[in-house]
């Protein structure tokens, strides 16, 4: 069912790996010119176009781009107590180790009487995006706000796509998790118009204010991330997402089923979400694509499995040994990595370029969408070699304070003077110089 490419014998480079290797493509250019005109309108009009937009695209228009206070309550109220006491535990889990990723300021004297602070200050304001589409995500509501509360965020907006089987509100799920995280702005838009609104404001029905925010975060389709794209020049974004991925290190001690258990999962999530498999063993790569066949058609997601599984964004890597594989993951950039070989953790510590690791057959990627702790908001599309999750330091800037009495100044001007003149930049010397010298004055001192 998944494609093969055979590396065996073969010592390709970094950039011939990466246009050998399979990997899924959102093509955003290819949507720019769509979503500009729905960001321009919402730019001029507010709420008045994301409506017009929610209700050409999606077929529902809401009574008002806020959701009620009732219906968020209503919601936490009417949820089913085990999916209540499942999210409430991801909620605790979550903030245990976010709470651990606070950076504390860094104060350092460079010199006596000299000193620059580190001051780590959180964003003001930001909206988080919550998909709707093929699949309802609560965790997604999870995996931005508790971040943002624990970078100490002044105001938080939640958007979630109005759904018409929910009285044009967001899904009852993804409320009652805004309740439980203690949010209680939640905006009933979705797509582009969600992002473009989060970035200008506007006013609602009731003409109350729709404050714009200073960053939007949160995985979308591609209209979403075309409309970050546009709106990152007036607000800051967390990333580009492209389509979902995994890749599995694995040798011949790995089970089989679990390996296509774990590919079949990703596959479900989105027609492109691509699932990659690399191993030297050709006997663990022919049983895994065994049970792929026997097993994927049992979901129920199985139409769009298949077409993942067999996208020319999924397939199976062979390569000689665990070396070459190490050497495969790292240049794919896998947004999840399983590692699941005889010695899972001493190879997943070598791995240099993954948004999130997975060692061992107990630390399966589904652990990590919902309930390890960690984050599920990743780099995709190669991008985990320069970039990170979504954590509390997306959402704090650090502020450089510099702080040098007179003495320390003194101590230091010839240096910032030879610079400034090497530079050819003299007036930048003479502003440290004159304050320990008349420069104003003439020969005779007047």
């Amino acid at each position: 069912m998944l494609s093969r490419i055979d590396l065996r014998g073969r010592r390709l480079g970094t950039a011939e790996l990466r246009r050998t290797l399979p990997r899924g493509a959102a093509d955003v250019d290819s949507v720019v010119d769509t979503v500009r005109p729905v960001v321009e309108a919402i730019r001029e009009h507010g709420a008045p176009a994301a409506l017009e937009y929610g209700e050409t695209f999606d077929s529902v228009r809401p009574a008002s781009i806020r959701v009620p206070a009732e219906v968020i309550a209503r919601a936490v109220d009417e949820l089913d107590p085990d999916i209540r006491a499942a999210l409430s535990e991801a909620i605790r889990r979550a903030r245990i180790v976010h709470s651990a990723q606070r950076r504390g300021d860094t104060v350092t004297e460079v010199a006596p009487g000299g000193f620059v602070t580190e001051r780590w200050v959180p964003v003001e304001r930001v909206g988080l995006y919550v998909p709707g589409g093929k699949a309802v995500y609560p965790s997604s509501v999870i995996m931005n706000v508790v971040p943002a509360q624990v970078a100490g965020v002044g105001s938080l907006a939640v958007a979630s796509p109005p759904q018409a089987d929910f009285g044009g509100w967001p899904h009852p799920t993804i409320l009652a998790a805004c309740s439980l995280l203690g949010v209680e702005e939640v905006w009933a838009v979705g797509g582009a118009q969600a992002v473009a609104l989060l970035a200008y404001g506007g006013q609602d029905t009731d003409d109350s204010v729709l404050e714009p925010v200073d960053m939007v975060t949160g995985p979308g389709n591609v209209y979403v991330t075309a409309a970050k794209r546009l709106c990152r020049s007036v607000v800051g974004i967390d990333s580009e997402a492209g389509p979902t991925e995994i890749a599995i290190l694995a040798d011949d001690t790995a089970d089989p089923v679990h390996v296509a258990y774990d590919l079949i999962s990703q596959a479900e999530h989105d027609p492109n979400a691509a699932s990659v498999l690399v191993t030297h063993s050709e006997t663990l790569a022919d049983a895994v694509d065994r049970e792929i066949e026997a097993r994927y058609e049992v979901t129920l997601n199985s139409d769009r499995v298949r077409e993942a599984l067999e996208g020319p964004q999924s397939g199976i890597v062979l390569v000689d040994d665990i070396e070459a594989g190490l050497r495969v993951v790292d240049a794919y950039a896998a947004e999840h990595l399983e590692v699941q070989t005889r010695d899972s953790a001493a190879d997943a510590a070598r791995v240099r370029n993954a948004g999130a690791i997975f060692v061992g057959a107990y630390s399966p990627v589904p652990l990590g969408d919902y309930a390890a702790g960690s984050n599920h908001v990743l780099p995709t599309s190669g991008t985990a070699r320069h970039s990170s999750g979504l954590s509390v330091q997306t959402f704090l800037r650090g502020i450089h304070v510099v702080d040098y009495d007179q003495a320390a100044l003194k101590e230091i001007a010839p240096t910032v003077v030879a610079l400034a003149d090497a530079e050819r930049l003299p007036a930048h010397g003479e502003a440290v110089r004159a304050r320990f010298e008349d420069l104003g004055a003439g020969e005779d001192g007047r």
